[in-house]
């Protein structure tokens, strides 16, 4: 499957009260080839949460970077991981639900 994906990077700002408020500025698209999907639970203090996780291959692109977060499907998507493999990016995609 394809999507075409929207690239944005977290711009963190101090809010008057002293605590961090994040942003996400565009930085372009990108076309994905996708995987197929992954979901696990993670135990955190008050409950489990729910991580589903995706693998995707698209052009190499020197914006595609842990922590910028791709947007498709009318999700968020935070790269975790990529590598360059002849001229491809495999980038490796969690979401929290």
């Amino acid at each position: 499957m394809k999507a075409l994906a929207e690239l944005f990077e977290g711009v963190e700002t101090e809010t008057p009260y002293g605590g961090r408020a994040v942003s996400w500025e565009p930085l372009g698209s990108a076309w994905l080839k996708l995987g197929a999907r992954r979901r696990r639970e993670k135990s955190e203090a008050g409950g489990a949460r729910a991580i589903e996780s995706v693998t995707a291959e698209t052009r190499s692109d020197v914006r595609l970077i842990p922590r910028r977060m791709l947007r498709f499907g009318g999700a968020d998507w935070r790269i975790v991981s990529g590598e360059v493999v002849g001229g491809r990016a495999i980038l490796t995609l969690e979401r929290m639900r």
